[in-house]
């Protein structure tokens, strides 16, 4: 008998994100289509997540006094905290008012912090994706493999599912990242925001799919990076919304829109994100769906995954 050889990241460190799919223009693809006569999958993601006291905050709104960040910093701690405490139930109100149910990308290391935001998210029957076990980027984890495998054993122990989906924090990866998630039973990723599309990558365990998620509309990018006024929420995201819609005639679209707690729901933002939701919700031919809803959508409309 063979023995079976442990992967090896360095097997994976020569491929480039070019070479895990083929160069597809969308204008040579056949048309995706959605049932129904649908023309734009509306993906709403919530990323709940766990800021450690003890580390570097993930992201700073306020620069610090001397221009050096200290430890522990509590102003950052606490602005992530109010999401947590407040700014999460004003999100989740909105979707229940509306009927969304979105995808919840989720550090497994909540259910342990914040249990009460994991078991209602739980409840309300979101999808839970894997998003690291807590926030430092995938480059910052001394051994990333354990780390996914533990982060989506977690989530399949609290929610009775293995998880299909995966962002990691920031959309940071190493090369072999795809390696690992494919091996651990992620099906597929938000991290490659590269098409209008889900497409296939090739790992060195299977095929992973890339589901379009956003770094444009999504608030981290509004908000604490270019300092545009919260209206610019709905500015952007109904800009978005009318193109794909026009485009969604003759080729199925997928528009995500992503939030955080701590910054769409404080007071003066969340009536933002209640409005694009209300428009979008009310146009013909709009559904509104999970990741793993499109994931298995894609998955049968190419009868099966391939690359590309």
């Amino acid at each position: 008998m063979l023995a079976l050889r442990l992967f090896d990241p360095s097997d994976y460190n020569s491929m480039k994100p070019l070479d895990r799919l083929t160069y597809s223009p969308i204008v040579a693809r056949p048309a995706l289509k959605l049932p129904g006569d649908a023309r734009v999958a509306v993906w709403v993601i919530v990323n709940v997540e766990v800021w450690d006291i003890g580390r570097m905050m993930p992201r700073q709104v306020l620069p610090p006094p001397t221009g050096i960040t200290q430890l522990p910093d509590v102003p950052h701690w606490s602005w992530h905290e109010y999401g947590m405490r407040v700014g999460f139930w004003r999100l989740k109100a909105a979707l229940d008012r509306l009927g969304i149910v979105p995808s919840l990308t989720f550090n497994a290391r909540v259910c342990d912090v914040y249990p009460q935001v994991a078991e209602a998210a739980r409840a309300a029957q979101w999808e839970f994706m894997g998003h690291s076990y807590d926030q430092r980027p995938i480059h910052s984890e001394p051994d990333q493999r354990a780390m996914i495998q533990r982060c989506v054993a977690i989530l399949e122990k609290y929610t009775g599912r293995r998880p299909l989906g995966w962002l990691s924090p920031g959309l940071t990866q190493t090369l072999y990242t795809p390696e690992y998630l494919v091996e651990a039973g992620i099906k597929y990723i938000a991290d490659w925001v590269i098409d209008d599309e889900p497409c296939t990558l090739r790992t060195a365990h299977g095929p992973l799919v890339a589901l379009p998620y956003t770094v444009e509309l999504n608030d981290i990018a509004m908000m604490p990076v270019q300092h545009h006024q919260a209206g610019e929420f709905v500015t952007r995201c109904l800009d978005q919304f009318e193109r794909l819609y026009e485009e969604g005639k003759e080729r199925a679209k997928i528009m995500a829109i992503a939030v955080h707690p701590y910054i769409s729901g404080v007071p003066h933002r969340i009536k933002y994100f209640e409005q694009v939701l209300e428009a979008l919700s009310r146009k013909p031919g709009v559904v509104f769906w999970t990741g793993e809803r499109i994931l298995r959508w894609y998955e049968r409309s190419i009868k099966g995954p391939r690359a590309g």
